[in-house]
């Protein structure tokens, strides 16, 4: 008798053992729910390329006013910038494979914290403004800490900020916390899209020429590091930060708790976006009252990205979305330049000219006055 409690018990534990393993599997994705999921990430996607690059126009005409001149990337930076990538990513492949990524990405949840509280605060503090009411005064606070004596003074922190940019401060630190916590998606793509936004924003490429390279030499460096090897894939599955977009493919099924997800690189974002802000930048230079380059490029952008979905989708394996994505952005705006007979407007225009250009715009500029 008491061998058959004892099997009764053991087939109890079998049973409860294997309901568990099985709700803990992913639901496989369904067709609508592959849908919802690639739709909103194109969505995401697009989001950011679009209010940053606005934003992008407006940093740059306030830099201009200032008289400042940002470090801008030049095409020694964009040409070298595959290689540091790839050091960077087989690096993290290399200490997923020696380390527990537990305690890895335990060090970048930490890190990545900050920065997403940060750049959230700097993307929606003006927003946060407009919503505090009138009554509570907007105080100015001034945070300065200098290094030195008499004879010589360095600041080390100089930063103004009012008691709005605090309450900002306390509420993207809230979210910040339930990233920290709970790893949701939501927190992640929040912190994701801040990243993406300020990404466009104020990463400045000078010129076509340096876009050019950079995109040209990242296409390289997606594939191979995509179809080459495992490492793009097993880093992306493995590094758990904000540095990409996830949207749940069972989420119809689950609901917030949903855990099969697709995903998209920020990288697969920031890089074309860059790019499409600097055309918005020339659209502005060109002075013609429409964005052209700007518009057709974003719309070469999102046919690219349904590109990848629909061969990822086809062919069931991980595509390097740059493969498609790049060949777009650089064949629509050159297409639509040699059309309009802008080529050479396009290649020779510069957010920031140098001292040199600068030098000879004037003599230009004395000659013709002179005549």
């Amino acid at each position: 008798m008491a061998d058959g409690v004892n099997e009764a018990i053991g087939k109890i534990v079998e049973n409860l053992t294997e309901n568990a393993s099985n709700s803990t599997e992913k639901v496989p994705a369904t067709p609508e729910g592959m849908a919802v999921a690639y739709g909103s990430l194109v969505v995401m996607a697009l989001f950011p390329i679009f209010f940053g690059s606005v934003r992008s126009v407006q940093h740059h005409k306030e830099q201009k006013k200032s008289g400042e001149k940002p470090d801008t990337m030049t095409q020694k930076d964009a040409a070298l910038f595959p290689l540091i990538a790839s050091a960077a990513l087989f690096g993290l492949y290399i200490f997923f494979q020696i380390f527990s990524k537990e305690y890895i990405n335990l060090l970048l949840t930490g890190y990545f914290f900050f920065l997403g509280v940060l750049a959230l605060c700097h993307l929606i503090s003006p927003v946060i403004s407009s919503l505090v009411p009138a009554a509570i005064p907007n105080i100015p606070f001034h945070l300065h800490f200098k290094q030195g004596g008499p004879e010589g003074e360095a600041d080390l922190i100089n930063y103004r900020f009012t008691s709005h940019d605090v309450v900002c401060l306390v509420f993207c630190s809230v979210v910040g916390a339930w990233y920290l916590l709970k790893k949701h998606w939501i927190a992640n793509n929040l912190f994701g899209m801040a990243f993406a936004i300020n990404g466009v924003e104020l990463l400045h490429l000078n010129n076509v020429v340096t876009g050019c390279i950079l995109l040209c030499g990242l296409f390289v460096y997606d594939i191979f590091w995509v179809f080459g090897t495992n490492v793009m894939v097993t880093v992306a599955k493995s590094f758990e930060a904000p540095i990409k977009l996830v949207f749940p493919q069972d989420l119809l099924e689950r609901g917030l708790s949903a855990s099969n997800f697709a995903m998209l690189g920020l990288g697969d974002i920031v890089i074309p976006g860059i790019f499409i802000a600097l055309l918005l930048r020339f659209d502005e230079s060109l002075k013609r009252k429409s964005n052209t380059y700007f518009n057709v490029t974003f719309a070469a952008y999102f046919l690219g990205l349904m590109a990848t979905i629909f061969v990822m989708h086809v062919f069931k394996h991980a595509q390097p979305a740059l493969l498609y994505l790049v060949p777009a952005c650089l064949g629509a705006p050159f297409a639509l330049a040699l059309l309009k007979g802008d080529i050479k407007a396009l290649f020779q225009y510069e957010d920031h000219p140098s001292d040199k250009n600068e030098s000879e715009t004037e003599v230009k500029t004395e000659a013709k006055k002179d005549k």
